[in-house]
C-alpha cells in the first residue's frame, strides 16, 4: 500500500462523520486501471458502509462526477471538465507541449512533463510515438521521486526539505537497480546539480533510461521537470541532455512571466 492509500485509510476513520470526506474517499477509490467499480468493491476500498456508498454515489451520478454503467460506477466527464481548468496543470502543459513534440521528433523517444506532489512524481503530460515504453506511464500517473529522472531533477533542484522527507522513510525498490541508500541518492542528486540534469538507468523500468531537466517559474524556483525516456543506451545521455537543456531554457523563459 502506498502512502496515498495509507492516508486514505486513516482519513476513512477520521472523516467518518464528514460527507465531503466520504465523497473524497469514493472518488479516490478509482485507480488508473479501473474502468468501473461495483458497489461492494467501493465499500471495501473506502471502508464505508454500503448504504452510505450507494447514497453518495447516486448523488455523484446526478452531479456528473460518476456515471452508472451496467450496474457499476465509473468516473464521470464532469471531473475531466473541471480538471482541465486547474491553472498550474493547464499553464505548464500548454507552454511545454510544443517543445515536447519537438523533443519527440528529435529523439523518437517518450517525453514526460512532471511535477512533485507529496513524495511522488505526478505526470502532467506525455508525448510518445508508436514505440512506447513497456508498462507505459500515463498522464495523471505517479511514480516515487527517488527512482525516476524527473523525480531526481525535482529533488536535486527543488527545496532541500523535500529530500529529507523522501529519505525519512525506507526507499522503495522499484527495480533491482533502484537506488535505495540515502547516501547514494544524495550523491546522485549532487551529480545532477553539477551536470544540470538528472539521469537514471533502469531504476524505474528494466531496459529503459531517462534524462530530465528542471523547469523554473517566475521566482526562479523549480516548478516541474521535463524528461526523455527510451531504451538503455548510455551514449545517448549527453545528446538527450543537450536537447532537453535547450527545450528547458525555452520553457523556463515562457514560465518566467507566468504565475504557476
Amino acid at each position: 500500500m502506498n502512502h496515498r492509500s495509507m492516508d486514505a485509510a486513516v482519513e476513512s476513520t477520521a472523516e467518518s462523520g464528514s460527507v465531503l470526506g466520504k465523497t473524497r474517499l469514493i472518488l479516490e477509490a478509482f485507480g488508473l486501471d479501473d474502468e468501473d467499480l461495483g458497489l461492494s468493491e467501493l465499500a471495501r476500498r473506502t471502508g464505508l458502509a454500503k448504504a452510505s456508498v450507494h447514497r453518495l454515489s447516486q448523488e455523484l451520478v446526478r452531479w456528473g462526477f460518476l456515471e452508472r454503467r451496467h450496474g457499476k460506477y465509473r468516473l464521470g466527464m464532469r471531473l475531466f471538465e473541471i480538471g482541465q481548468r486547474v491553472p498550474r496543470q493547464r499553464i505548464l502543459r500548454d507552454l511545454a507541449r510544443p517543445f515536447m513534440e519537438d523533443l519527440l521528433q528529435a529523439t523518437g523517444q517518450t517525453v514526460h512533463l512532471a511535477v512533485a506532489d507529496g513524495l511522488e512524481v505526478l505526470y502532467l503530460e506525455k508525448v510518445s510515438g508508436h514505440r512506447q515504453v513497456s508498462r507505459p506511464s500515463r498522464v495523471a500517473g505517479r511514480m516515487p521521486l527517488h527512482c525516476t529522472a524527473t523525480g531526481k531533477a525535482l529533488l536535486a533542484f527543488g527545496p532541500g526539505g523535500l529530500f529529507e522527507e523522501v529519505v525519512a522513510a525506507p526507499l522503495a525498490r522499484t527495480t533491482p537497480r533502484t537506488t535505495v541508500a540515502p547516501g547514494l541518492l544524495e550523491q546522485e542528486l549532487k551529480r545532477a546539480r553539477d551536470l544540470g540534469y538528472a539521469v537514471e538507468y533502469e531504476q524505474a523500468r528494466i531496459g529503459y533510461m531517462s534524462v530530465a531537466v528542471p523547469l523554473a517559474g517566475a521566482t526562479g524556483a523549480t516548478v516541474a521537470a521535463l524528461s526523455v525516456t527510451g531504451p538503455v543506451a548510455p551514449a545517448r545521455t549527453e545528446r538527450f541532455a543537450g536537447l532537453l537543456n535547450t527545450a528547458g531554457r525555452q520553457v523556463t523563459g515562457l514560465l518566467s512571466v507566468r504565475d504557476v
